[in-house]
Parts: C-alpha cells; structure tokens; sequence
C-alpha cells in the first residue's frame, strides 16, 4: 500500500495526476459528491438552525467504504478536490465521512493538472477553509428550502409534477418578460437614405444621409431634390484610435464567445473544457476572475515575441469587476502557450484553440487604426451624405484574435475602406435608394446572452450558469424557438439616371431558431411566482443573496445568521399563499362556440396547453382539443382554436384501411392503417385532401419495400430525424457520408449490418436473455440495465460485471412505473 492516498473528484483527474505523482501515491476518485442532503425529503432541521441532515447514496456506500479502508492503510491523505466553493465542501464531506484524522490529513489545492502545480500544492498544504464549506451549505440549504416549499404550492395551484427553484425561476423571468416585449412592440417604419458616390478615379463606396423620413412622400420628395444635383466632398476627418485586446477568459464570457464562435450550447462548452482542464491543459475553468500569473503572463510574452515579433508584446495585467472575483484565482488559460495545437478530439480542438488565442491576444500590442469620416454635400439642398471608414495602420493583436458580437450589438455602420478623397473633390453620383424600414423588437435571450444578463445583475457564479439553463429547459418552462418567421413586404424607393422608381421587396421576420423561447407553462408559472412571491423573484434580492454567500466565504458572515433572516418572511408568505392564493391555469375566454352557445376558451390542462369548449358547472361535459405544438396559449385565435376540434381528420379507405390526418410530436402525418406518413414541410393536416395523402401513402410504400435480404431477412432503408438509416432485424443503422445512399451496394450493406452487431456486442456488458434483461455501456463511463423501455442508470462507482439477476430485476422494479388503479364505484 502507497504511503500517500490523494482524493480527487473525477476518474479522468485521478489517472492525468496519478502520471506526475511517484509510487509512493496512490490517486483515486470520490466521483462527485459522495453525501448530499436526502432526495426525497426536505434534509434540513429548520428548528435546529438549520442543520443539514447529509447522506450517503445507496450506490455511493461501498464507494465510501474502499476510500476510508485505504484511507486507515495510508500515512497521509491529501483531500485534492476542486479550489472553489463545491469543491471544499467536497472535501469536508470526505473528512466527515471517512473519519479521518486530523493530524495526517492535507488540502491541497491547484487551478490546473500540471507537473509544476501538483508539486507546488503538496509543498503547500493547507487546512479545510470552512468559510467556503458554509459558503456551499448555505447555497445549498437555501435552494432546497425555497424549492421543496415552493413546489408542493406550484403542485396544488397549477398543476402537479411543477417545480421551482430561487435562481432558476429567475432566469425564467427574465426570458418570460423579454418574450412580453416583443409581443407588444408595435414596430414604426421610416425611410433611410443610402447613396452609392463614385470618385474621379473610378471608385465606389457608400454613404448615408444623416436623417430618416417617416413617410414615402417625403422620402419621394427628398430624392427629387437629387435629380440633377452636383455632388462634392465638404468635409473629411481622420483620427488615429486604438483597440485594445478582450481581457482573458472567465467561466461566463468563455461561455458566451464559444456560443458566437463555436456555437455551442452553454452545457457543450462547459463539458469539453472539463476535459481540456482533466487532461491538464487548461487552468480551472469555473471562475469570474480575469486575472493571469506572472508564470503565464511571461510564457505568453515568449510565444508572442517568437511567432509575431517584440513590436507585438505587450504585458497586461486585468483586474476584474465582479464584486465576488477571487483575484487570487486565475482565467481560463492554456497550462502551456508553447502548445497551441495539441492532438484533441474536435470540439476540444476548436475550444482549447479559442482559448488559446483569447489569452495569447489578451497580452498583445493594441491595434492601431486611422478613422475617416467623409461629408458630402449637393448643391439643390442642406442635407449632407456621410460615410465612415477604417484603415488598420498596425493589426497588434487583431493578427490572433477578435472577440465576437452579439446580434443586438452588431453595428450596420460601414467600417471598411475609403477611397482617397480631398475636401472639394466633385463626385459622381451612381444611385440613391430610400428603403423602408422598421424599428426592432428586442432581442429574445441566447444562451450566451442570458448567461451575460445573469451576470451583469449579479445572479448566480461561474458554477451555476449551465445547470440553470439546463434545468429551466428539462423543465419544460424554455424551449429553443424553431420558428422559421415570416415575410414581411417593404418598398424601396430608386433613384438612378434621374429617374425615381419603386421596387415592392421582402424581407423574413420573428424568426426564432435556436431563441430561448418561455412555454405557455414556463408563462404561468412564472406570473404565479411574480404575483405571489415578489421577493424571492426579485432580481436585486437575488443578487444580495450572492453578496450575502460571498461574505460567507470571507468570513464575514455567519451562514444560519442568513437563513435565519430569509426564511423568517419567507414561510409565512409561502402559509399565506397555499392557504389564499387563486389557482391559475392561463385561462383565455376566446368566444362562444356557434352550435352550442357555450363557452370557448383556451388554458392550461393536466396533459398541457388546451382548448375547452364548456363549463364544469354545465350539466354537458366539456369538449377538450389540445394545442398544436407552435401554438401558444398567449397568441392562439378564436378561428385557430376551433379548427382543432376538426383533428383527426377522416379522408377515406384505401387498400381497405382507413386514411386520416392528424398532428402529432413530430408535427402533421397521414395515418394509413398502422402506418404513419409525415406531410411534407409547409403541408397542413387541416388542409391535405384525400389524393395527396395517397400519393404520400404510395411514397411510403415504395421507400419501405425492401431493397435486400441479409441472414433471411429484409432490409429497407428511410431518412428520419437524424439523417439516413436501413432498418434490418429490429435495427436502425445509420448511414455516414461515406457511403453513397442512393447507391447502396451489397456489399455496403453487410459492412453495414456486421459494424452494427459488432457495436451491440461491445456494448454488452451482462444479459439474462429468459427475463429480456440486460446491461449495457453508456455514455461517460457509466452504464444501464435495460428491459424493453424501462432503463435505469447506474453509478460510475457500481461494477456492471458483478451485478446479479436478482439485484438487476430489484433496480428494474424500483424504476417500474406503478399503475394507478380506478377507485370502486360506490354501490
């Protein structure tokens, strides 16, 4: 047995350290968290000041058990979990749980998995910073407190399986209001002027007059004006101006600039620089501090003078402007900058290269700029064109790196180059446009661009970002929009070679593609919240219980002091709503229905969004139609509404089955038989008549019949939602664009069926072939039991080889849903 045990979070952590450290250490992994309060009670003594009342998962146990065995074996064990907050309480846990003693026990802590920085942690151990433990208790007591009182009242006034959270349920907010914004902007159209001049030399550039018109009578007017003018240059201003370089990367502006660039999804950037930091080339990557060290300050300086020059070096220190920044902390930097390219799975590559060159630039000379501004006058009138330029005279640290824009930043300024011109220079006029156009919306919420938002009100830490977003997602409260928008007609008023003409054009409006977008339960319960707890939803309340867990992690704040001021206005508010608070369900009175006379509306049901057509009070039952999945409770019309209850629709029998069209999860189809045909994109289920959905029928046949046997049996192929496959044996296969779909040889086929059952054979881990049962690997080292639709996900801590039959059937039990059966009808 190795003298040293090291304790450290993650399998992939353990074995890059386990390389620096000698034989006399022995790395192993707690796998997260290994006590966490109870999942299916509230864990907290509210009586008792709050104490947390902390378990070990029934699947963490035997973990547990190995770690204190080799922690009573080793001389000395070195608690080495991550340097923030979760980290430290990660390592109290150990402390707590492992009993260990005081005396040989050593924290140890480093911002990157390097040689240099593992031995300088072992060479400067400290204690357990309890502060920081607090810090994370007192979060952690807080959210469960607010979301296990907050639920069961979301449960009884709306509807059951809801759920609310104090960072999460703003975050909602936020995208909930931006949403009401946009719908009530009234966009105002003006006329802008743009003008194409040419220099006497023959080059063209562009101006803009330095006024709108709200009409096109007066933009109409305005261009008479020009027919016949002379044109010449009134005035021309250059400036020199500088840009500096972007300051490195924090948790959150890595976030943001990987969405522009890289377009990843917050949850996607922060799980591949998990693994650039494991694999030790990059510094921890949860963290709101922009500041740099000396070490990597001068290696940043080395490569700069050796790839690009002295003349683009330039030291920068930053100091950031969260009031919460650990300046001692680091930014998200390369452990190496001589390693600019290392050998890396894709999106590894192209964020450790992101990361790589934002540092490289952060440290770089400024860019050096001359600014023209041209004016341009006519001689029928006062308005002046004018035009605006840049030159780079020097590209510092444009020569590596640029940081992106958001789309509400974008500037439609032109910022290229200008011809030569001197002031009284005459030019010639090409053309002048007047085009109409409309004020915007505001901008509904990216992931990057909440994630800005968040931290510009001071909600949530670098931590905390991805999980919100996510879970305001699997929650069902934000969608990603898949609205593709729609056309909007403008004009467009000419003037060339003295005549004025108008052009009719279009232009794609509200789209919403990849927008976060508030569902109509995400609306609801969000204006429940609003209405009946304004203080947990406070977006400065919020950011003060950020301040307050941050004077907890200094020291000067007592964390059960804070619990103790929160919960007591709290819990009476959250008494006095589930005691006299209305339900709320969204409920929208459209009109009467004209065979009935009763009343239409549209609200929330148990299965979701729906139209009901009647009262519970009437002694006839109400008609219920569920909403169309892009259509809301919000916006739907009386005309929209009705049309529902025209679904499934029946068209007619063909081949001696019935044919009728319907909407489903995956949007409109016909259904033949047991057979479901998809419409083709911009084909409405209201409107497909009896022909059209035999021919999809026909289409559907011919792509199903098989195109070969293999092994006896028949393979057919299709395309669905992620791309084209061949079906054989029960199996989907998808086909890579290596292989020439049209075209499919024989051949192609059984490499095709071979790689498929080699996967499902590697994928095996146990099966129990009588009870249909079996064990497979999944993704990230983990893996599940399988049996018919029911899966259940083991720990990364479980052996899949060791489990037995009957332990397999206990967990598949347990994940069983239970039936709900009817209550007796009463004699």
């Amino acid at each position: 047995m190795a003298k040293n045990l090291v304790i450290v979070e993650s399998p992939a952590k353990a074995k890059t350290i386990e390389k620096f450290l000698g034989k006399d250490f022995k790395v192993e992994s707690s796998f997260g968290h290994i006590a966490d309060l109870p999942s299916k009670e509230l864990g907290v003594d509210v009586d008792n000041d709050f104490a947390p009342k902390y378990i070990v998962d029934k699947e963490k146990k035997a973990l547990v058990k190995k770690l204190r065995d080799l922690a009573n074996k080793a001389e000395t064990i070195w608690l080495a979990s991550d340097e923030d907050r979760e980290g430290e309480a990660i390592s109290w846990h150990l402390a707590e749980e492992l009993k260990l003693d005081k005396d040989k026990t050593k924290r140890i802590v480093f911002n990157s998995i390097t040689k240099s920085a593992i031995q300088k942690a072992i060479e400067n151990p400290r204690e357990i910073n309890y502060n920081l433990v607090n810090a994370q208790q007192a979060r952690r007591v807080l959210d469960r407190l607010v979301g296990y009182q907050l639920s069961p009242v979301l449960w009884k006034k709306i509807k059951p399986g809801l759920s609310a959270g104090r960072v999460q349920s703003v975050a909602v907010r936020l995208i909930v209001e931006r949403e009401r914004d946009i719908e009530a902007f009234d966009p105002v159209a003006s006329y802008r002027v743009v003008a194409q001049f040419k220099t006497s030399s023959g080059s063209a550039f562009s101006a803009k007059l330095g006024k709108t018109f709200t009409t096109k009578e007066e933009a109409e007017k305005f261009l008479q004006q020009n027919i016949g003018a002379n044109f010449s240059v009134s005035n021309l201003d250059k400036k020199p101006a500088k840009k500096s370089p972007a300051a490195p990367f924090t948790t959150s502006t890595l976030q943001q600039e990987a969405a522009r660039k890289l377009y990843f999804s917050v949850g996607r950037t922060m799980q591949v620089a998990q693994r650039l930091y494991e694999a030790g080339l990059i510094t921890y990557m949860r963290t709101d501090s922009v500041n740099l060290s000396a070490e990597a300050i001068n290696a940043a300086k080395d490569a700069i003078e050796e790839n690009y020059g002295k003349e683009y070096s330039k030291v920068r220190k930053y100091t950031g402007k969260s009031k919460g920044a650990q300046e001692a902390h680091e930014a998200v930097r390369p452990t190496d900058m001589k390693r600019q390219s290392p050998s890396l799975e894709r999106d590894q590559s192209k964020l450790y290269e992101l990361i790589w060159k934002r540092t490289l630039a952060s440290q770089m000379s400024d860019a050096e700029l001359e600014r023209t501004n041209v004016k341009i006058k006519a001689n029928t009138h006062s308005n002046e064109f004018s035009a605006n330029g840049e030159v780079i005279k020097f590209d510092g640290f444009l020569k590596v790196y640029m940081e992106g824009q958001d789309e509400e930043d974008l500037s439609e300024e032109q910022e290229g180059m200008l011809p030569a011109m001197k002031v009284g220079d005459a030019l010639q006029n090409n053309y002048i446009t007047a085009t109409e156009r409309f004020t915007r919306p505001p901008y509904r919420y990216t992931e990057a661009s909440l994630v800005k938002k968040l931290e510009e009100l001071g909600i949530g830490r670098p931590s905390t970002y991805a999980p919100t977003i996510s879970t305001i997602q699997n929650r069902g409260y934000v969608e990603k929009g898949t609205v593709e928008g729609t056309e909007r007609k403008y004009s467009q008023l000419v003037l060339e070679a003295n005549v004025v003409s108008e052009k009719g054009l279009t232009e794609t409006i509200g789209s919403d593609k990849g927008k976060l977008v508030p569902t109509d339960i995400g609306m609801i319960v969000n204006d429940f919240l609003v209405s009946n707890f304004a203080t947990i939803l406070d977006y400065n309340f919020t950011a003060k219980v950020e301040e307050d867990f941050d004077e907890i992690a200094d020291g000067s704040e007592d964390w059960q002091k804070v619990m103790r001021e929160f919960y007591k206005d709290f819990h009476p508010n959250v008494l006095d709503v589930e005691e006299n608070a209305e339900r709320a369900s969204g409920e929208r009175v459209l009109g009467t229905d004209p065979k009935t006379g009763r009343q239409v509306a549209v609200r929330l049901g148990r299965f979701g969004p729906m139209v009901q057509i009647g009262t519970v009070e009437e002694e006839e039952k109400p008609l219920f139609a569920s909403l169309l999945p892009d259509q809301s409770l919000q916006t739907i019309t009386y005309e929209e509404a009705m049309e529902l209850f025209t679904l499934p629709r029946k068209l007619g029998v063909f081949e001696g089955e019935e044919v009728e069209a319907n909407v489903g999860r995956f949007g409109p189809y016909v259904r033949f038989g047991k057979k479901f045909v998809s419409l083709e994109k911009g084909e409405s289920a209201f409107d497909v008549d009896f022909e059209r959905a035999i021919e999809l029928i026909k289409e559907k046949q011919k792509a199903d019949a098989p195109i070969t046997t293999y092994e006896d049996k028949d393979v057919t192929k299709g395309v669905g939602r992620f791309g084209p496959f061949i079906k054989w044996d029960s199996m989907f296969i998808n086909v890579n664009k290596k292989y020439d779909f049209d075209n499919l040889s024989q051949e192609d086929i059984e490499e095709l069926i071979e790689a498929k059952k080699q996967k499902e054979i590697d994928k095996l881990v146990q099966e129990w072939p009588e009870e249909k049962i079996r064990i497979e690997k999944a993704r990230w080292g983990r893996h599940n039991i399988l049996k018919g639709k029911i899966k259940v996900e083991l720990s990364k801590d479980v052996d899949a080889k060791k489990i037995t039959l009957e332990q397999a059937k206990e967990l598949i039990e347990k994940k069983t849903p239970k039936r709900k059966t009817k209550p007796k009808a009463k004699k």
